[in-house]
């Protein structure tokens, strides 16, 4: 059975048996391990990428974000797939890009929603990093304008990503799309990492070539590579069939279904974005379910929600009831 903080060239037969067989009985249909959504509530953290404050002042698309966001809201949005007999699980948590990642360790820690499964969580990237023991994984966002092009090679960086890599620790890696070729050489320095493609590497109809398929290969070369299949516009179906069809070829096996709710409102819908890859790759297991189980540690045996964050004895696992910490999360952010 592969362990807790396997990389994904460890994980052996036993590990996918078990996977597969019992553990997501739910009678049939698909079971869906969501594997990254954001929740946040502004009067609780300052988010300063959304432009405004808890008033709801904020520039564009960006307004119809700058509110709280829950996990009950999230299982309203999965509630009608029932019927075509998806069975959401829960999914993992990703940190929201705000000013006190302390005070988000707290707020994340104490929300008792069963279907947050695992937890990735912000940290400086470096070998002295100060990570939750919590966490499923790390991001440092490098897409973002205060990180610096070419931080993810500086030195400092890429021992952080080395220790990550030692303590079993996934890095989610959100960066700018002309930068993945970056984001491939720090890791062939760190082939130890499992490193986790965010959002397809942000890529659009208009940077969707050749110099991107290549430095999405050059980072595919690497066996501990996985990517998330997210954050693309939908408008063009031709796009998105192409798309999906390349991160078929260079990621088999190593791709997860994410929705990056609620920030996909930015350039498509929830609705969409997961009926196109239902109807796209609706039977691929793996792609639903099964990589983003392995990458996070999360064993949802018995129980819905029963992953890693509530499996180190003092992990609260109640769903949240009146009077309990207010529930928050994060950005495509």
């Amino acid at each position: 059975m592969a362990t807790e903080g396997a990389t994904v060239d460890e994980w052996d037969d036993d590990a996918m048996h078990t996977l597969k067989t019992g553990i997501y009985d739910d009678g049939g249909g698909l079971s869906v391990i969501d594997a990254h959504f954001h929740i946040w509530d502004p009067a609780e953290q300052r988010l300063d990428w959304l432009g405004g404050d808890a008033s709801g002042d904020a520039a564009g698309g960006l307004a119809a974000l700058n509110r709280r966001w829950t996990m009950r809201d999230l299982e309203t949005c999965y509630r009608p797939f029932a019927a075509q007999g998806v069975h959401w699980l829960g999914g993992v948590y990703v940190e929201v890009d705000c000013d006190d990642p302390i005070a988000e360790d707290r707020l994340v820690y104490g929300n008792r929603d069963p279907h947050i499964l695992a937890d990735v969580m912000r940290s400086a990237v470096s070998p002295w990093m100060r990570v939750p023991l919590f966490a499923a994984g790390v991001r440092d966002p490098l897409h973002v304008p205060s990180s610096p092009r070419g931080r993810c090679l500086e030195p400092t960086f890429v021992a952080g990503l080395r220790a990550l890599g030692a303590a079993g620790l996934p890095f989610d890696a959100c960066v700018r799309v002309d930068e993945l070729d970056d984001l491939a050489a720090a890791h062939e320095q760190t082939p130890g990492l499992t490193l986790v493609i965010d959002h397809m590497g942000n890529v659009t109809p208009d940077t969707f070539d050749e110099r991107y398929m290549a430095a999405m290969r050059r980072l595919a070369a690497s066996p501990n590579t996985v990517v998330k299949v997210s954050g693309y516009p939908t408008a063009d179906r031709a796009f998105v069939r192409d798309l999906l069809a390349f991160s078929r070829e260079t990621f088999a096996g190593r791709r997860m279904y994410a929705s990056n709710w609620p920030v996909v409102s930015m350039y498509s819908t929830f609705d969409e974005h997961l009926q196109l890859l239902l109807d796209e790759d609706g039977g691929d297991e793996s792609l639903f379910r099964d990589v983003a189980a392995r990458v996070y540690g999360i064993d949802v045996r018995g129980a819905r929600g029963s992953g890693r964050r509530n499996a180190d004895g003092g992990r609260p696992s109640q769903a949240d009831e009146p009077g309990e910490p207010a529930e928050l999360g994060s950005p495509a952010h």
